[in-house]
């Protein structure tokens, strides 16, 4: 979870000994993307969030190892939500993203395009993936993670905070105003 998309392709193949090209393995992959994108939900949370922290002028964006294809079909039915973001880092085809997660590449380059860039420092992350912690942690920022429930708890120890969801986020624990 998190590596640009040939990066997976080729450890997937790789370990899993599979008779084809990572190439072939992402265009057989695309056709059920095509299927199951579209359905994908909003984590429990995330829309109270968004919403808070937008309504409050804390800066947002989004950084996401999705192809810009893959995070439109995600979130095709949540296009009022994600339009809170004030900018959106696709890293598996931004050209600024040299190298994917968990190298840093894709939260520096998302923290560096607010209109006033903000310090790695001052940043908070929130993640799902272990090589999305660690990049977040790489960048020097602070991770929230919500890891899926039947992660092993031992993929978790880098985060700065580990939620079981994100209903349970507390914004004043990080400096951010308070949920009303």
């Amino acid at each position: 979870m998190g590596l640009v998309s040939l990066d997976l392709a080729t450890l997937v193949v790789k370990e899993m000994q599979l008779p084809l090209t990572p190439q072939e393995y992402l265009d057989q992959v695309e056709v059920i993307h095509q299927r199951l994108f579209p359905t994908a939900a909003l984590l429990p949370g995330a829309e109270r969030l968004l919403r808070h922290l937008h309504s409050k002028g804390v800066p947002i964006a989004l950084a996401t190892s999705s192809s810009r294809i893959n995070f439109e079909l995600k979130t095709q039915r949540h296009s009022e939500v994600f339009s809170l973001f004030h900018h959106i880092v696709t890293g598996s085809c931004d050209p600024d993203v040299k190298h994917g997660k968990p190298a840093p590449d894709i939260f520096l380059t998302c923290a560096s395009r607010f209109p006033h860039p903000v310090e790695p420092r001052k940043c908070l992350v929130f993640e799902d993936a272990p090589n999305g912690v660690r990049a977040g942690r790489a960048a020097g920022m602070q991770v929230v993670m919500v890891p899926d429930e039947r992660m092993d708890p031992q993929m978790t120890l880098n985060a700065t905070l580990v939620l079981k969801s994100l209903e349970d986020f507390q914004p004043e624990l990080f400096g951010l105003p308070a949920f009303d």
